[in-house]
């Protein structure tokens, strides 16, 4: 019989690591292959990790709220054959290699009072539910108290949201916070700069998920060289149409239809004009990607950001995009999201305009190698030409800024695709029936 080790997978763009939440199967189950082993959290989504084999289950290598690293063993299968697959693995981690463990206490020190957060023998926390609860300074029999909605009355991110709402006593202002596990690798950084302690200020640890961004977008600034390039888009003939179309299409479909949609249609047409835009680097070569994967930042209740991505946007109509926008956003407030739901864009689109700004420029997805930012929709007065003379009239206008990896997008080719996208929303076909 062979042994073969099922490795975790990777779970979407910055996540290394997933916490163990229960196992499906219990040693000496028969498995069968995609069907579900265990199920794991992240900081960005709950999931199921289907076998990759088929055989019978004989070690489980970590145990519930035990942390495992992507591309790290966590099971080993017992299966037909003579060939043992990595056997020289050893079945179980070794003490100097056991992985670093999720939160089991958390303690808030405020003006006068402390709080601690530890994980209930009978009931299970993610590490995202747990650093929700130590910043809201929310003890382990205020946590016990809250309906859960997820599997098994597991309490989720978008219970943890409802019952702040709800909190009559908000918590005391928080100092510190400090926790009993190392700070994370990937959110280290390279040069600490000392702040002067004062009597007025507040100090508080970043989430997991803020981390995880910080160190992201550090590393993106780090890898590529950023330049922006700016255009404006005349939106009137867009605002019009939507206009007139919105409340049937809201009656009929049952959701709304917004500017995201257009915009992401404009993007995978501009990209096949100028499909060197949808690229990837991988050190002194570049991976063309065939599909249009867009993703589409959005900004969380709770402040942090995540980008679920809309796949093979070349291949859908405006219908179709926008279905995918609605879902993807929505499942992102909710913390529903897969995965897959956020892993393989190959050049993603920001709505600054949500928070009212005119434009901005935004720091690149790696891999990817482009971003659009797009500004806030305003009435301005602008000169038309027309054909018996220019006249100054009030259009709806929205800054586009498109920020690009100088390494292998030169300017040339970044303000082409800007000003394309911005020609495609210019020319939006009015007769669009959605």
């Amino acid at each position: 019989m062979a042994r073969v080790e099922l490795i975790m997978p990777k779970m979407g763009e910055s996540v290394s690591e997933a916490t163990v939440i229960s196992w499906s199967k219990n040693i000496g189950d028969m498995i069968e292959i995609d069907e579900t082993i265990i199920e794991i959290a992240t900081d960005k989504v709950d999931s199921e990790v289907p076998s990759t084999h088929e055989g019978k289950l004989v070690e489980q290598l970590f145990q519930a709220d035990d942390v495992i690293k992507v591309g790290e063993a966590f099971a080993i299968l017992e299966t037909k054959g003579d060939e043992t697959i990595n056997a020289s693995a050893p079945s179980k981690p070794k003490k100097d290699q056991e992985p670093i463990k999720p939160t089991e206490e958390s303690v808030i020190k405020t003006t006068n009072t402390s709080t601690t957060i530890t994980s209930s023998a009978d009931r299970f926390y993610s590490p995202l539910v747990k650093n929700m609860a130590s910043k809201e300074g929310i003890n382990l029999d205020e946590l016990e108290t809250i309906s859960g909605t997820g599997k098994e009355g597991r309490v989720t991110k978008s219970d943890m949201m409802s019952y702040l709402k709800n909190r009559k006593n908000p918590p005391l202002t928080t100092t510190t916070t400090t926790t009993t596990t190392q700070p994370i690798d990937e959110a280290k950084e390279d040069n600490k700069v000392d702040i002067p302690i004062t009597g007025d200020t507040e100090i508080v640890e970043m989430d997991r998920m803020r981390k995880l961004i910080s160190s992201h977008m550090t590393m993106s600034k780090k890898t590529s060289a950023h330049i922006t390039s700016f255009v404006e888009a005349d939106m009137t003939n867009i605002v019009n149409w939507r206009n007139s179309v919105k409340a049937d299409f809201k009656k009929r479909e049952g959701q709304n239809i917004t500017f995201t949609p257009i915009i992401i249609e404009a993007m995978a047409k501009a990209v096949k004009d100028f499909p060197m835009i949808n690229v990837s680097v991988d050190g002194t070569n570049i991976h063309i990607h065939r599909n249009v994967n867009i993703g589409m930042a959005a900004a969380l209740p709770d402040g942090n950001l995540i980008v679920p991505v809309i796949k093979e946007c070349q291949n859908k109509n405006l219908i179709g995009i926008t279905k995918s926008v609605n879902d993807l956003a929505s499942r992102a407030r909710g913390a529903q999201l897969n995965p897959d739901d956020i892993q393989g864009g190959t050049i993603t689109m920001t709505n600054v305009g949500t928070f009212g700004n005119l434009m901005g420029t935004p720091i690149i997805n790696q891999p990817q190698v482009a971003i659009l930012a797009c500004g806030v929709i305003k009435k301005k007065p602008v000169v038309l030409e027309l054909e018996h003379g220019d006249v100054i009239a009030i259009r709806h206008m929205m800054f586009l800024s498109l920020s690009y990896d100088h390494r292998v997008v030169d300017g040339a080719l970044g303000g082409q695709f800007v000003r394309k996208v911005a020609d495609y929303l210019e020319n939006f076909d009015t007769n669009t029936i959605v």
